[in-house]
């Protein structure tokens, strides 16, 4: 999942300080459950690509 998300990220579908969707969008997208998008955002945090701001959801970085 998180693989996927990065190629989109690279890819430029989501631009700089735009938000990022929610877990909810991405998992009814994938098909996948809530917490499976979750793992992936955090991995994708963790590599410095997504801000998370508590509330307000994540952002491009």
């Amino acid at each position: 999942m998180a693989d996927d998300l990065r190629r989109r990220l690279d890819a430029g579908e989501w631009k700089p300080g735009e938000r990022f969707p929610g877990t909810v969008t991405l998992a009814a997208e994938y098909g996948v459950t809530q917490s499976t998008i979750q793992k992936a955002v955090v991995q994708l945090r963790e590599e410095g690509r997504l801000r998370t701001v508590l509330g307000a959801g994540s952002y491009v970085l």
